[in-house]
């Protein structure tokens, strides 16, 4: 089974980018819908005993808020991705403007400062680089 963890600040196209490559084939483990971490929990729990594929849609932007997915999937023998998106600050200040529910430019800077860069020896299988490229998703291996 598989576990892909998104990491990177708001507003740098991770959501848009589950709907474009995940949406039919993994369950979307996301704040911004759940609200709390109880139905969080739950619904973590559901896909291991279901076996589901996940994506945990979250910014993810710390080593220890990645800690715990990680964790959870190792003991339940996930294999884990990741997928980083680097992004500037500027451009997802301007992609902001135009969503529905638009973040706080000051929560998008605080995010943006504590990004920790994704390492393998979290316990990643694997990690992906994710940039928009005009209107397109670029997928590239990542490299430090």
């Amino acid at each position: 089974m598989e576990m892909i963890i998104f990491i990177g600040i708001p507003a740098s196209g991770k959501s848009s980018f589950y709907k474009e490559l995940f949406f039919n084939s993994h369950i979307r483990i996301s704040m911004d819908l759940l609200n709390t971490r109880n139905k969080e929990g739950k619904l973590l729990q559901y896909c291991f005993e279901t076996q589901s594929k996940m994506v945990v849609d979250n910014t993810n932007v710390t080593k220890e808020g990645r800690k715990k997915y990680i964790e959870l999937a190792l003991q339940n023998k996930y294999e884990i991705i990741g997928y980083y998106f680097d992004s500037n600050i500027q451009d997802c200040m301007e992609r902001n403007k135009s969503r529905k529910d638009f973040i706080n430019e000051i929560g998008i800077k605080a995010k943006y400062k504590e990004l920790e860069k994704p390492l393998i020896e979290e316990g990643f299988s694997k990690i992906f680089n994710v940039k928009i490229v005009g209107q397109k998703f670029e997928i590239n291996d990542y490299e430090i």
